[in-house]
């Protein structure tokens, strides 16, 4: 057990916030006036939505409940945006950065104590995986149950390790919050992982009453949920609930991959951490038998905490790369774990070649945006700003070099602002541009503003294409949806039709189809147009 003195764990505390303050701005830095693209599109529409009409037990599109999560994610947007009047890319994104910051702390506060190089060089591997980098700058409810989950793992070995109380009131009201945020994934991930460390420890006392616990809480969420689901829209929602929230994952409807997906995918998903994970895992053990210590002890922890994320969510058929997001804090400590157990072949060789490629990855990032501004100019025309800040950042590693102490944390950092600087300078503006609804979609809405009729969306899903253009409006409105021609020829004179340029082929000698567009335009990189039904000849 590793005991630290009063004034040095009060220090490594204060030093854990500030790490996660410096984090939340870096998290932060840009996200004024972003307009909503994407999955974020979906997210936005249930905070004005709530907004408009107050909080609800689930989030609503137009008007109606919506069945795959419930409102506690939406409840925090719509916070930050009260001050606001309304909502903006700051607030949506706000309780993400925030959870991102928390993981921060925890992981500075958790391996900090055994060694701040290792804490810092973890903190660095976090995020420089691209997976975490988009979901701090997007709504993302699964980075809210990676920071819970680290939270509920803290707190655990915090309590074995650091003379912290015990606190299992805390951890109970932490996955309790953790099945508001994300459902039942939400206990069952945290619950997972705090009972993976008790079964590396041999605590099996602890490990039956927590796992008790957590399941008859598993139930009497699921109860809660289900009556709350009711009183929301009655006995058809709640099997929508159930659908949406259990079986269509479990049973692959709503999507399915293969088995190995996590483990396969996470090698691109969360690089650097997951790849330089396994292979420190694999120095470790083909090293031989170690020196026991509390490191050492860390590390198991965290590797079956790990591995427990990613078989547990390999079970239901339905799998998306951020689902597993509770599993990279866990990579980033074993990754960094080199930098802290200095001997052997194996880490001297693990450290040497992620500092050089932390060293030269200012300049990999430079020529990969020249050329990318060569092939792509009409999407690249401005990149000399961010030309300029990589050969900053480059100049500052190659100085790094000279120094002795503290220079793998240098250029740990020094790759980590170069992969930052080019995603918030050049990919995200760049992906707006490309992905972009807001100038269609005002549009039409002007339109249809000054010329007054029921507005007909086209082959568009009310869960896909048209959520991107419902978010873009000021007000309320329940547009009418349309599959098939036939139904494009009997809509009543004066009504508007949005729909994707493509589809107007199939209304070739039609009345419709005559008509010249009164809106034309890039609408989520596709090109669409408004057309105005014509009065009968």
């Amino acid at each position: 057990m590793l005991e630290l003195p009063v004034n040095a764990s009060r220090g490594v505390s204060r030093q854990a916030w500030l790490a996660g303050l410096v984090a939340l701005v870096l998290f932060m830095v840009g996200a004024w006036g972003q307009a909503p693209i994407g999955f974020d599109s979906r997210f936005f529409l249930f905070a004005q939505e709530m907004l408009r009409h107050g909080p609800t037990f689930f989030p609503t599109t137009y008007g109606e409940p919506y069945a795959d999560y419930s409102a506690t994610s939406t409840f925090f947007i719509y916070l930050f945006s009260l001050p606001f009047g309304q909502v903006n890319s700051f607030s949506a994104w706000l309780p993400s950065g925030m959870a991102g910051a928390v993981i921060v702390a925890l992981m500075y506060r958790l391996v900090a104590p055994y060694s701040r190089g290792w804490a810092l060089i973890s903190v660095a591997l976090l995020a420089l995986s691209g997976t975490f980098v988009m979901e701090t700058r997007a709504v993302s409810q699964d980075l809210m149950l990676a920071a819970v989950s680290l939270a509920v793992f803290y707190l655990g070995y915090a309590c074995d390790h650091f003379h912290t109380p015990r606190r299992l009131w805390a951890l109970l009201a932490l996955v309790v919050l953790g099945f508001a945020i994300r459902g039942p994934i939400g206990l069952v991930v945290p619950t997972g992982m705090l009972c993976g460390y008790y079964l590396v420890n041999g605590q099996w006392k602890r490990l039956f009453a927590f796992g008790i616990s957590a399941l008859v809480l598993l139930g009497l969420c699921i109860g809660l949920l289900l009556w709350l689901a009711r009183l929301s829209g009655g006995d058809v929602f709640v099997t929508d609930v159930i659908h949406m929230q259990v079986t269509g994952r479990m049973d692959g409807s709503e999507g399915a991959s293969g088995p190995l997906y996590y483990f396969i995918s996470s090698l691109g998903n969360y690089a650097l951490a997951y790849p330089l994970a396994l292979l420190v895992l694999a120095g470790a053990w083909f090293a031989g038998p170690a020196r026991q210590g509390p490191g050492l002890q860390l590390l198991k922890c965290c590797a079956v905490a790990g591995l427990i994320v990613l078989l547990g969510l390999s079970v239901p058929q339905a799998k998306k790369a951020r689902y597993v997001l509770p599993m990279l804090p866990m990579a980033a400590i074993i990754a960094g774990y080199p930098f802290h157990r200095l001997g052997g072949r194996v880490f001297a060789w693990l450290r040497g070649i992620m500092q050089a490629l932390w060293l030269v990855m200012p300049a990999l990032l430079m020529i990969g945006l020249l050329v990318a501004h060569h092939r792509f100019g009409q999407w690249l025309p401005h990149i000399a700003f961010p030309v300029a800040v990589l050969a900053l950042i480059q100049v500052v590693a190659l100085a790094l070099l000279l120094r002795g102490k503290g220079r793998a944390v240098g250029l740990a950092f020094c790759a980590v602002l170069a992969l930052w600087s080019s995603y918030i300078l050049v990919f995200e503006p760049v992906e707006r541009v490309m992905y972009d609804t807001r100038q269609f979609s005002q549009a039409v809405d002007q339109a249809v503003q000054q010329a007054p009729g029921a507005l007909v969306l086209h082959g568009m899903g009310k869960d896909a294409k048209a959520i991107k253009f419902m978010v873009n409006l000021d007000h309320d409105l329940l547009p009418q949806f349309t599959d098939s021609p036939a139904q494009l020829v009997a809509l009543p004179a004066g009504s508007w039709v949005m729909m994707d340029a493509k589809d107007r082929e199939v209304l070739k000698g039609t009345a419709l189809g005559a008509v010249e567009p009164t809106v034309h335009g890039m609408f989520d990189k596709d090109d669409y147009v408004l057309l105005r039904v014509p009065p009968a000849p």
